[in-house]
Order: C-alpha cells, then sequence, then structure tokens
C-alpha cells in the first residue's frame, strides 16, 4: 500500500468517525483493508454499547474476521484515525495484521510508540508495522471539535 492509497483509505476511516462524532461517542473510525477492499470497518460506540471494549478498532477486527472467516488477519493493513491503545494493538498482534497506518498520536492511551509499543515489541511473536500520521490533521480538528462540543454540553447542566 503507498502513501495515496493510505490518504484514501483514511477518508473512509474519518468518515467513520464522523459517524461516532455524530453518536456522541469519541470520534474514533477504523478499517481494515485486505487486497484492496475493505473487510471491515467500525467506529467508537462505548456509549452507545455500554461497553468499554467497543472501539472502532475491535468493532472493525470482528467484522474482518466474519468477513473472511478466519481470526487470522494476515496481509491485511487496519486503518485508524487515532493511535490505537493497548487493548487494541494487542488484539491486532493476535490477529496477526500484518500493518497498522494511524492518523494522531495519542499521547494518553497510544500503545503504537506514544506510551507504549505494542507493535514492535519483540518478546512477542508477531510485530506488525506501524505507518503513523495520516491526515493527522483532519483527524486532531474533529476529536477538538467533539471535546468542545462535550465541555459546552457539561457547562450546560451546571
Amino acid at each position: 500500500m503507498y502513501q495515496d492509497s493510505y490518504n484514501r483509505y483514511m477518508a473512509i476511516a474519518l468518515h467513520e468517525a464522523e459517524i461516532a462524532f455524530e453518536e456522541n461517542e469519541v470520534p474514533v473510525g477504523a478499517i481494515i483493508v485486505y487486497d484492496g477492499r475493505i473487510i471491515g470497518r467500525g467506529h467508537n460506540q462505548i456509549e452507545q454499547l455500554k461497553d468499554a471494549t467497543a472501539h472502532a478498532e475491535m468493532i472493525a477486527l470482528s467484522a474482518a474476521y466474519n468477513s473472511i472467516g478466519d481470526w487470522r488477519l494476515d496481509d491485511c493493513t487496519l486503518i485508524c484515525t487515532l493511535e490505537p491503545c493497548a487493548m487494541c494493538a494487542g488484539a491486532m498482534s493476535l490477529s496477526r495484521i500484518g500493518c497498522i497506518v494511524y492518523g494522531a498520536h495519542d499521547p494518553k492511551f497510544g500503545a503504537c510508540g506514544s506510551i507504549l509499543d505494542i507493535p514492535s515489541e519483540q518478546r512477542l511473536n508477531h510485530q506488525i508495522e506501524v505507518v503513523s500520521g495520516i491526515m493527522a490533521e483532519e483527524v486532531a480538528t474533529l476529536m477538538k471539535e467533539f471535546f468542545v462540543k462535550l465541555r459546552k454540553g457539561r457547562e450546560r447542566i451546571h
């Protein structure tokens, strides 16, 4: 996959994040690509499902497993708007994802280089290529808009 493809697919993941935004979820979106086609997609649904594990990446992984009928996602690329957390990066490692592409770094929970670096951990049996910074400004803008909206909503409650 090349830079042009990363941008094209990140735009689709960003659309998933916008859906999350409209549903009052933290705006994170993810897709999984295999052989040029999207086999899984998801956006955060934590509040909607009342499930702390309902991250965009986890939902996209489940959709991809169902799409190909296997839990092994060798040769697949996961594209996510925000740097995956430890749970999601761990699930990607267990799934044997070939590459993780993400937009903005997550300095509070990021586990693909910011706080932890699960994809390149040599003690694990699978390492994952990571590409970061794809459409990072667009992702950061959406995240900032969401948290401004969230704070304004809280101000009205008090």
